[in-house]
């Protein structure tokens, strides 16, 4: 029971620090080009985390037994709080040098890395394991190609029309767009710890099916909700201006690549870095715009920090587990 609870209040922490270091993820754009105040942008993004992670259940049920089978682990719990410790010391690590990260590569490479320390290769559950791998892998390349593909129909659909005018016109669409890529970010990242809850009562016997309890769902949209209301300003500045400079055009198509890229994964219930593709859907977009524009030199400490993560994540786990298995 003190495992369990530990592990409840582990993957809470986690939610909460999801929402202020993944904040970025939803108003960056919104904030750089002044659609919205950073308060104000803030508020609506917790808001909007918040519905979103109310709503949808299905990718919590895959992360809490794609990854492993919950059932086979003989020390489940030790697993389940070593791969939280690990991924929240990742989380806090890239938030604190501002790297935009993902907390989706984190509690997965860690709840990998710590079962195989605890059970060896044989753990993982391949099937589900290596579909969640080609989402993460391959929704960043959509994101990149769709918002390239959005923002060049932009620049033909408006071409003719008063730069200064239709700058204006849509720093008001950015609003509904920052509001909708917040609630599809929470539809997504707030369910990560669902299933981890979720995986540490089944571990259990505390539950008897992979249905995520209301209780579970509530408290990880509070949590996330909460987090997202800090603010993660280190990130923001990143995203928001350190790939490309965004103009209000600019932050409309990649604020609805990114929530079209994360509405779909949530519909097939696979987890998916909302940071990949947001921050893809933007070096889309600013490909588009003017390929000298792009800091390519960002776009590259970027990639190299999401390739190490899972590894690095993996490891922090193994050696969490071995420690946590000599107190407990």
């Amino acid at each position: 029971m003190t495992l369990l609870i530990l592990i409840v209040i582990g993957a809470l922490a986690f939610d909460f620090i999801n929402g202020f270091h993944d904040t970025a993820n939803a108003i960056a754009t919104s904030v750089s080009t002044k659609a919205l105040k950073p308060r104000h942008a803030i508020i609506l993004a917790a808001v909007m985390n918040f519905i979103g992670a109310m709503t949808f259940t299905g990718v919590a049920k895959t992360v809490s037994k794609d990854i492993v089978d919950p059932f086979s682990l003989g020390n489940g719990s030790i697993v389940i709080l070593a791969a939280l410790i690990a991924a929240i010391a990742w989380n806090l690590i890239t938030w604190y040098y501002g790297i935009p990260s993902s907390s989706s590569h984190a509690i997965i490479g860690s709840i990998a890395g710590a079962a195989i320390a605890a059970e060896g290769f044989a753990s993982l559950n391949y099937g589900g394991f290596l579909k969640i791998l080609q989402a993460l892998i391959l929704s960043p390349i959509i994101a990149f190609v769709v918002g390239y593909i959005v923002y060049s129909i932009f620049k033909v659909v408006f071409k003719n029309f008063n730069l200064t005018k239709t700058n204006r016109n849509f720093r008001y669409i950015q609003i509904a767009t920052a509001a909708l890529q917040s609630y599809s970010h929470g539809t997504n990242d707030a369910q990560k710890s669902m299933g981890i809850i979720t995986m540490a009562l089944l571990t259990t016997g505390t539950i008897q099916s992979d249905e995520v309890p209301f209780w579970v769902q509530a408290s990880c949209a509070i949590a996330m909700g909460l987090g997202t209301s800090i603010g993660g300003w280190k990130i923001i500045k990143t995203v928001g201006g350190k790939i490309m400079k965004i103009r209000p055009i600019n932050g409309v198509a990649a604020d609805l690549t990114g929530a079209a890229i994360i509405f779909g994964a949530t519909y097939i219930h696979l987890p998916v870095s909302t940071t990949h593709v947001i921050s893809s859907g933007i070096l889309g977009v600013g490909s588009a715009h003017r390929l000298k524009g792009v800091k390519w030199g960002t776009a590259q400490r970027m990639l190299i920090t999401w390739v190490i993560t899972l590894p690095i994540t993996a490891v922090l786990a193994g050696i969490c587990y071995f420690i946590l298995n000599l107190i407990f």
